[in-house]
């Protein structure tokens, strides 16, 4: 724990000198343990500037999801992000959370991954997760609240990022109907959420909420049948984003949501999705068993349906699962 507590050190110092000697006393380890741990912290990519008779101060650090690092740039939370789980690699984070879930694991727990070998999008989708380049993250909420109070929860999960992308990112995605964000014409982040339930009772057990977002991919990384679909943080600004702080940022994010769910005020967010949502006033194409059909998109109600307009002057809302909804414009799905 050596190289973690002097880490933590370093980062609350802000770049000034710590004496060695300083370091010893305060955590009560060796000169010899602090010079260790430097020296493992500099082979982790840490730049730590060391001078004699100053000690030692932390210049930069590399762009890792470890709990340290998320926590350095992460506010105290009411209940999301309490529990923080980081691993290098890992399955799915919504697979983990919900082995996880079936031990106990207390309500708010977030999952975080530099690299998934298994991640999953919506109707069984690969989901894209190397190495180094994104952040995947899930979050487990056990609100005590009927399962149908959740079918919005995830297009404001889609806003919560927004708001975290815009506050680190200087730059706000839109959502494409019902919750990928969407940045210059391309997919930027996908959101899977999942729930279990009693058998018997019908009543809700938890909630998983998977977000991936694309950081640091460039054109290279993604396949070619995603090179025209896809893109990243690092693609569309030029300027490369902390992943530890965008992580953070998605953190906070979730935990405002999830008190807001439990404190029955939602308006802000659904609000906030009809300002984002780039479908409605769009052409969009409905594609239903046989049907393939364009209509327009004119709005989207309190449970985030989207209200069409058919060629026949019929009105109707869409459900997720219901139909697959692709545009006409831009970004297809």
């Amino acid at each position: 724990m050596s190289k973690e507590t002097v880490l933590k050190l370093l980062q609350a110092n802000n770049g000034r000198f710590v004496s060695g000697e300083g370091i010893s006393a305060e955590l009560g380890i060796t000169r010899a343990a602090v010079w260790k741990a430097v020296s493992a912290l500099r082979r982790d990519g840490y730049d730590i500037d060391a001078r004699k008779s100053q000690g030692y101060r932390l210049m930069d650090a590399p762009d890792r999801l470890t709990e340290t690092e998320i926590r350095a740039c992460l506010s105290p939370t009411k209940l999301v992000g309490r529990k923080l789980c980081c691993f290098e690699s890992v399955d799915s984070t919504n697979s983990y959370l919900k082995r996880a879930a079936s031990e106990g694991v207390v309500d708010g727990t977030v999952a975080v991954a530099n690299e998934q070998t298994g991640g999953r999008g919506r109707r069984g989708r690969d989901f894209l997760s190397p190495p180094g380049k994104g952040i995947y993250l899930s979050a487990l909420l056990r609100p005590p609240v009927e399962p149908t109070r959740l079918l919005p929860v995830t297009g404001f999960a889609a806003v919560a990022v927004c708001n975290a992308i815009e506050r680190v990112a200087l730059v706000r995605p839109r959502i494409k109907w019902a919750n990928d964000l969407v940045l210059g014409g391309r997919k930027l982040c996908g959101i899977l959420t999942e729930l279990s339930m009693e058998g018997e009772s019908g009543a809700l057990q938890y909630a998983i909420i998977g977000i991936g977002v694309n950081v640091a991919q460039t054109e290279g990384d993604f396949p070619p049948e995603l090179s025209d679909v896809a893109t990243s943080l690092l693609e569309q600004t030029g300027k490369s984003v902390s992943r530890a702080a965008l992580a953070a940022a998605m953190i906070e994010e979730l935990d405002a949501l999830y008190m807001a769910l439990l404190r029955h005020k939602m308006q802000p967010y659904l609000d906030a999705y009809r300002g984002d949502c780039l479908t409605i006033g769009q052409e969009v194409q409905l594609l239903w068993e046989d049907v393939h059909e364009r209509v327009r998109a004119v709005g989207v109600d309190d449970d985030l349906g989207l209200q069409v307009v058919r060629q026949n002057g019929a009105e109707e809302t869409i459900r997720t699962g219901e139909v697959s909804v692709r545009g006409l414009y831009g970004y297809v799905e």
